[in-house]
């Protein structure tokens, strides 16, 4: 959605806007509340990126003193203005609830009617299973070894990153998932 327009914000874009707030009290309770709560560091980095674009967006504003309308604003300027996806819209509306209830301890009342973005009316593009073979043969190495992981067992990306050997078991042919998305550990197998 907003990548292609230039509106996801780089390495060198977050940095500028997280100038902005160097080391604010409330940039570091933002993420503090985020570690506290268990965040996963993707999420915290979601979380706090979305909410600069949000206080950036409203000229630097403090949060505090912004509210549902605010809230409503932006969400409609990311789906109208911006034509975000829907994914995309959806990613920012959690980290702002976030702010506001946890952060902030001013849960939104009701952000009304939101004009929601449009999903893809297209069809999602799936390789078959002599393309994906292709496309794998062509890795090499741990590259290869990840990507083998993430299609034959249907890990996470991150989960198949954190996978430890000890938690590979050849015999049972399982993998033991520990705090994965959700923090609940679990239990899949491990493919041919």
């Amino acid at each position: 959605g907003g990548a292609r327009r230039g509106f996801w914000v780089g390495d060198a874009r977050q940095a500028l806007l997280r100038a902005e707030l160097p080391n604010s009290p409330f940039l570091r309770a933002l993420q503090a509340n985020l570690h506290l709560r268990h965040f996963s560091p993707r999420t915290i980095e979601a979380y706090t990126g979305w909410i600069l674009r949000f206080i950036r967006f409203h000229g630097t504003k403090h949060p505090r003193d912004l509210g549902e309308r605010d809230v409503v604003a932006f969400l409609t300027w990311l789906a109208v203005d911006r034509k975000v996806s829907a994914s995309t819209q959806g990613q920012a509306l959690p980290g702002l609830l976030f702010l506001y209830s946890a952060v902030l301890n001013r849960p939104l009342e009701s952000l009304g009617e939101i004009p929601r973005a449009r999903p893809p009316d297209r069809l999602p593009v799936v390789l078959t299973q002599a393309e994906v073979i292709r496309v794998l043969d062509q890795l090499r190495g741990v590259d290869r070894l990840v990507a083998w992981l993430l299609y034959g067992s249907g890990l996470r990306l991150m989960e198949a990153l954190t996978l430890r050997v000890k938690d590979v078991d050849l015999e049972r042919r399982e993998l033991t998932l520990r705090r994965p998305k959700w923090g609940r550990d679990r239990v899949t197998v491990l493919a041919d």
